[in-house]
Parts: structure tokens; C-alpha cells; sequence
């Protein structure tokens, strides 16, 4: 599966021509499954300005051009649904990726479970009301229609990383003290009643992923046990697959980061809770990949910066590995001998 990449390369959430040729290229590259960058289910729960976006229904023509193109040469396509909570309204990282201020023209307000900023020099976001989480869950909705109209075969929900579902799932940014606070039945709430305004609309027989940062990596945090509890919960939600990813709530956070660093939480999810689960971080061989799988630690390969630099990778790897390689017609006279 090709991860999530942000490319921070639309203008009021549209995908263009790059989104096209991205995407596509890692389609004719072999891979099975494409999954969209972070893409928002409103203005404002976007990263940056430049972030994709699915949050009105003219978004729908062009990802369906890409959509098409993607199932034309024998993949998949997915989206991850996303909204930014604390860490939106920020600037495209190539240009700093500082947070810009709510009344600059490229800024809004972003809102969170509690009033904590991500970084103590930032401005705090505001706190979301029942209203506000109601609207939310409202884009959420909407945004899963878009994405049926757009074709996409497979929905990821972006709880990792420090976003908004993730800010409510850890008690490092969730202070709350009424039913989205406090205990661990509390903090998943919100959660599990976006799965279930998206399962209102979603096909049954089409997978739903959350992506989850199994562990924040500091004290007090969400921890490994507790991506565990939520698995165990999630496996009868209707949630298809897990994708382990790590960290992004806490800027401080020391992540021992090595060649395959977050297989172990894949591993861990997978064997204590029954679902199935994505290993991904730092996955750069063919050999590495195949055997996280042929060791049953994961039951998919999701890679992000070695597809960067090489959209082929299956192509290469089916060779590496010692299986046929079903070159596509333009390009069958490049392949290996």
C-alpha cells in the first residue's frame, strides 16, 4: 500500500495535475493498494492551505480522474479522511510550516478537545463545544459520500499523528471532563461515533482502515496497551484494518527511529486483539518487507518515502524476490532479463 504523503500542492483542497501523476505513477508502479494524502473534511481542518481537500462536492471530478486512472491499471484507491484539530493552519513545510495566525488570509482558528497548543509558542486552538463535534462528525459524513462519489474503494480515518481524532484519544491534549474526557472509555468516544456516521454511508463490503499512532512515545501517553484495548473494540465496529504508524502528538517525544521501528506495534495489535494491521515506518527492502509478512507480524506492507523515490518499487521487488513481473505494455521493454 502506498502511504498517506502530504504534498501540500492544492489550492482550496482541489486536486490537479500532480495529485494525477503522483498517484498514478505509483499505480502503473505495481503497487496494490493507493492511498491519498491526508485529505480534510473541512477548510478547516486542513494542515496547510495547500492540503488536499474533499470538503466540497466540485472536489469530486477530479479525484474521480484520478480514481479511474488508478483502477485502470489494476490497483486499488483510497483516502484518508482527515482534519488537522491543534495542528492546523499551519504553513507548507517547505516555507517553514510555522502556524499562521487566524486573521492572515491563509490562516483560520483550529480547534482541539482541550485549549492546549501543540508547541507552547503557538495560539492555543479553541475548544470544540458538543456543537462543534457534532459538526465534525457531520463532515466526516459528508465527506465519506464524496468519497463513494469519487470512487474510492477503501476509507482510512486519520486518527495518528497528532491530529484531531488522535488529540482526543490521548490525555496529553485531551483535558476534557465531561463524556469525551477522562477515563479510556471516554477519550475513544469520539472515535467510534465518527466510524459510526461513516458506516451509515459507507458500503458494507468496502474496507475501512484508522490509521493510529500506537504509542506517543512519552509518559502519561497513549501507549501500546491501549492501541491494543481499542483494536479489541474497533474488530467489532466494522473496522477492517488498523494502520500502526507512532507518535506526532508530542513535539518533545523521543522516537528511536531504525529500519522497521513501528513493526513491533503491528505485531503486538495484530496477535492480541485478532485484526487485521499495517505495519509501516522505515520499510525499504523487498526482503525486509516480504518477510514481516511471511512472519505473520503484518498483514500489509505500507511504505511512504521509499515510493518517493521509487514509484516501481513492486515491480523491482517481485524481481528481487524471484517472481514474474507483469510490466505494463508501454514499459515491457524495460523489464529485467
Amino acid at each position: 500500500m502506498v502511504s498517506p504523503m502530504c504534498e501540500y500542492s492544492s489550492e482550496d483542497g482541489f486536486a490537479n495535475d500532480w495529485h494525477l501523476v503522483h498517484l498514478g505513477s505509483r499505480a502503473v508502479g505495481g503497487a496494490a493498494l493507493i492511498i491519498t494524502e491526508a485529505t480534510a473534511v473541512s477548510a478547516g481542518g486542513r494542515i496547510t492551505y495547500g492540503d488536499l481537500g474533499i470538503y466540497k462536492d466540485e472536489h469530486i471530478t477530479k479525484l474521480k480522474q484520478i480514481t479511474d486512472f488508478i483502477h485502470q491499471h489494476g490497483a486499488y484507491a483510497g483516502t484518508q479522511l482527515a482534519h488537522a484539530g491543534r495542528k492546523a493552519s499551519h504553513e507548507k513545510p517547505w516555507l517553514g510550516g510555522t502556524q499562521i495566525p487566524a486573521d492572515h488570509p491563509n490562516g483560520w482558528e483550529s480547534v482541539a478537545p482541550s485549549a492546549l497548543a501543540f508547541i507552547g509558542s503557538e495560539t492555543a486552538p479553541l475548544e470544540l463545544d458538543k456543537a462543534g463535534i457534532e459538526k465534525v462528525k457531520a463532515d466526516f459524513k459528508a465527506a465519506t459520500k464524496r468519497a463513494i462519489a469519487a470512487g474510492f474503494d477503501v476509507i482510512e480515518l486519520h486518527g495518528a499523528h497528532g491530529y484531531l481524532i488522535h488529540e482526543f484519544l490521548s490525555p496529553l491534549s485531551n483535558h476534557r471532563t465531561d463524556e469525551y474526557g477522562g477515563a479510556f472509555e471516554n477519550r475513544i468516544r469520539f472515535l467510534l461515533e465518527v466510524i459510526e456516521i461513516v458506516k451509515e454511508v459507507w458500503p458494507e463490503e468496502n474496507p475501512l482502515f484508522v490509521r493510529i499512532s500506537a504509542s506517543d512515545w512519552t509518559e502519561g501517553g497513549w501507549m501500546a496497551d491501549d492501541s491494543v484495548a481499542l483494536a479489541k473494540i474497533l474488530i467489532n465496529k466494522g473496522v477492517d484494518l488498523i494502520d500502526c504508524s507512532s507518535g506526532g502528538n508530542v513535539a518533545t517525544a523521543k522516537i528511536p527511529v531504525k529500519p522497521g521501528y513501528q513493526v513491533e506495534f503491528a505485531e503486538k495489535v495484530k496477535k492480541e486483539s485478532g485484526i487485521l494491521t499495517g505495519a509501516v515506518g522505515m520499510i525499504t527492502e523487498p526482503k525486509q518487507a516480504d518477510e514481516i509478512i511471511q512472519e505473520g507480524e503484518a498483514d500489509l506492507i505500507i511504505m511512504a518515502r521509499e515510493f518517493l523515490r521509487d514509484p516501481y518499487f513492486p515491480l523491482r521487488a517481485a524481481h528481487v524476490l524471484g517472481h514474474e513481473v507483469k510490466w505494463p505494455v508501454q514499459y515491457e521493454r524495460a523489464k529485467w532479463h
